[in-house]
C-alpha cells in the first residue's frame, strides 16, 4: 500500500510539471478569439499558424490578400501553417510546418507580454529563398530568442514563385488597381496591416513594428519601404544581403510581366485566367516546373511600387526611417564568375574581358590579380558584388543619401565552423561567409541549427550582433553598454563606416566602396 501511494504521490507532483511546460493561452484578435500556448521554460507565449488573410484558393488564386471574416469560437493556433508551394531548392531550408498548400497566409507570433503589459517593440521577419522558396517556420528563423529580448517577434508567409508574382493582362484588368503580380509582397503588406490592427492583443506596439529579411527577404524589405502602401506602417527596417535593385531581382515594367504570364499560358494551352483558376495546385506548379525558363518577377505596377526604388529613393518618396543593413564577406563562391575555369592570371583576366570588354583594365585595378590566392578573393569579391552586396549598398547609399534618418552598415564576416561529421570538408580555410550564413546568429537560433561545431565563439558573435538588433529595434540605435560602436553613415562621408561582425567586432572606414562607384555606373543605377 505505501508504494502504491508513493507512486501515486510522485505521479501528482510530475505530471503537472510536465504540464505546465506548454499551458494554453487565449487572447482575442480582431476577428476572434485565438488559443495558444505559454512557454514556461521560454517564458513566452507562442501562437502559430495565425491567419491574417483569407486563403488564396480558387478564385482568390491571384488576387490580392482579402481580408479575413470574423470566426465563432476559440481558433487553435499551436502548430505551424502550411508552406506556401515550391520545390525542394535550397538543402539549408528545414521547415517545422504542416505541409505545402496554395493555403499558406500565416504567421506566428512569439511574445513576452505579461497581463496588463503593454506598448513592446515588434520584430516582423521575411524569409528569403528567391521569391521561390522559403516558410516562415524555419528554426533559424524561430521568433523565441528575440522575444526573449523583450520584442514581440513575428515571422510570415507569403506566396511564391507563379503563386506570387504571376502577371497576366486579364488579371490586370479585372483587378481594381489596374495591375497584377506583386501578390507575395501584397501578402506581406497585409500581416503589416495585421500587425496595426491586432499586434496591441500580443502586448506589442504598432507604432514601433521593424520589419526585418535575408536574401529575398530583405529585397521584401526594400521593397515595403519604398511601396506607398506600406511605408507608413513601419518604424524601423533591417536588411540581411539583398536590395530590390538592378541586378538583384528588381521589378520589371507591368507590360514585361504581363507579356511574360501571357506566354506562359499560351506555351501551355490555358485559353482564359479563369480556365488556369480550374485548374489544380499541381497540375499549375508542374506547369511552372517544367518551364524552367520562366522567373516571375515583382512588378513596377503602378500600385504596389509605382517606379523603380532608385527613383521612389531619390525623390524621398521612401519610408523615412532608421535602416540598419549590410551583406556578408563572402557571399557566393568565385567560382560563379570563374565558371568551373582555375584560379590562373589567364583565366581571370580573360573571364573580366568577357564581362567588362570595355571597362576590364578598371574592374582588375578594383578587383587585382597578383597571385592565385588574390585571384580567388577577387573572383569571391566581384560574383560576390554582381550577385547582391552591390544593391545592398546601393539601398544603403540611397538612403543615406534621400533621408535624415540614421543608417548603419555592416559587414558580416564570421567563418562558419565546419559542418558535424562531415568527410568530405575541406581543410581550406574559408574565404569569408557565405549567403545566409548569418541568420541563425542574428536572430539567436545556433542552438536549433545542429549542422554545425558550434564553439564559444560563435555563441559570442551571436550575442553581440543580436542585442545590436535588439537595440536598434528598441531605440533606432544600434549602441549600447559593452558593445564595439558603431557609427552612423553620414550622406557627405566619403568612406561610410562599415561594422566588421565577427569574433571580434568593430568599425572601420569603408575601403571598396569604388567597387560599387563603378558597378553603380555599369548598372545604369547613376540616374
Amino acid at each position: 500500500m505505501k508504494k502504491v501511494l508513493l507512486i501515486l504521490f510522485v505521479f501528482s507532483i510530475t505530471l503537472p510539471s510536465v504540464s505546465q511546460e506548454k499551458q494554453p493561452a487565449e487572447i482575442e484578435i480582431k476577428k476572434g478569439k485565438i488559443r495558444g500556448y505559454y512557454d514556461a521554460e521560454k517564458d513566452l507565449s507562442i501562437y502559430l499558424g495565425v491567419p491574417f488573410a483569407q486563403p488564396p484558393v480558387g478564385k482568390l488564386r491571384w488576387k490580392a490578400p482579402q481580408e479575413l471574416e470574423n470566426w465563432e469560437g476559440v481558433k487553435e493556433t499551436t502548430a505551424f501553417g502550411p508552406s506556401p508551394i515550391q520545390a525542394r531548392v535550397f538543402d539549408d531550408m528545414i521547415f517545422r510546418s504542416n505541409g505545402k498548400s496554395e493555403d499558406c497566409l500565416y504567421l506566428n507570433v512569439w511574445t513576452p507580454a505579461k497581463r496588463g503589459t503593454a506598448k513592446l517593440p515588434v520584430l516582423v521577419y521575411f524569409y528569403g529563398g528567391g521569391f521561390v522558396a522559403g516558410d516562415a517556420s524555419e528554426p533559424r528563423y524561430d521568433g523565441a530568442a528575440m522575444a526573449q529580448k523583450g520584442i514581440v517577434a513575428v515571422t510570415v508567409n507569403y506566396r511564391l514563385n507563379i503563386f506570387g508574382f504571376f502577371a497576366h493582362p486579364e488579371l490586370s484588368e479585372e483587378a481594381e488597381y489596374n495591375a497584377s503580380g506583386n501578390y507575395g509582397l501584397l501578402d506581406q503588406h497585409a500581416a503589416l496591416q495585421w500587425v496595426q490592427d491586432n499586434i496591441a492583443a500580443f502586448g506589442g506596439d504598432p507604432e514601433k513594428v521593424t520589419i526585418a529579411g535575408e536574401s529575398a527577404g530583405s529585397i521584401s524589405v526594400s521593397a515595403q519601404m519604398a511601396s506607398p502602401l506600406s511605408k507608413e506602417l513601419i518604424a524601423g527596417a533591417i536588411g540581411e544581403s539583398g536590395a530590390a535593385i538592378k541586378p538583384t531581382l528588381a521589378p520589371v515594367p507591368l507590360a514585361e510581366a504581363e507579356k511574360t504570364g501571357a506566354e506562359f499560358a499560351e506555351k501551355h494551352k490555358y485559353s482564359s485566367i479563369e480556365e488556369m483558376r480550374a485548374a489544380s495546385t499541381s497540375e499549375i506548379f508542374d506547369d511552372y516546373q517544367e518551364s524552367g525558363a520562366f522567373r516571375f518577377s515583382s512588378v513596377i505596377d503602378g500600385y504596389f511600387l509605382p517606379e523603380t526604388l532608385p527613383e521612389i529613393f531619390r525623390k524621398g518618396n521612401q519610408a523615412q526611417i532608421p535602416l540598419l543593413l549590410g551583406w556578408n564577406s563572402a557571399e557566393i563562391p568565385g567560382t560563379a564568375f570563374m565558371q568551373g575555369q582555375s584560379y590562373s592570371e589567364e583565366n581571370y583576366i580573360s573571364k573580366v574581358k568577357e564581362a567588362y570588354p570595355e571597362n576590364y583594365e578598371e574592374v582588375l585595378k578594383l578587383y587585382p590579380h597578383s597571385s592565385a590566392d588574390e585571384i580567388e578573393k577577387s573572383a569571391t569579391a566581384l560574383a560576390s558584388d554582381r550577385f547582391i552586396s552591390y544593391s545592398t549598398w546601393k539601398w544603403f547609399d540611397l538612403h543615406r543619401k534621400n533621408s535624415d534618418q540614421p543608417v548603419y552598415r555592416y559587414l558580416y564576416s564570421k567563418v562558419r565552423p565546419p559542418i558535424r561529421n562531415d568527410e568530405n570538408a575541406s581543410q581550406q580555410e574559408p574565404i569569408g561567409a557565405p549567403h545566409a550564413a548569418e541568420i541563425e546568429y542574428f536572430m539567436g537560433n545556433l542552438d536549433l541549427i545542429d549542422t554545425f561545431n558550434w564553439t564559444e565563439d560563435d555563441f559570442q558573435v551571436s550575442a553581440t550582433i543580436m542585442q545590436y538588433l535588439a537595440n536598434f529595434i528598441k531605440t533606432e540605435n544600434p549602441n549600447g553598454e559593452n558593445l564595439p560602436e558603431w557609427p552612423a553613415a553620414k550622406a557627405a562621408d566619403s568612406t561610410p563606416p562599415v561594422m566588421i561582425i565577427d569574433t571580434q567586432s568593430e568599425a572601420r572606414d569603408a575601403q571598396n566602396d569604388e567597387r560599387y562607384l563603378f558597378l553603380d555606373s555599369a548598372y545604369g543605377n547613376t540616374q
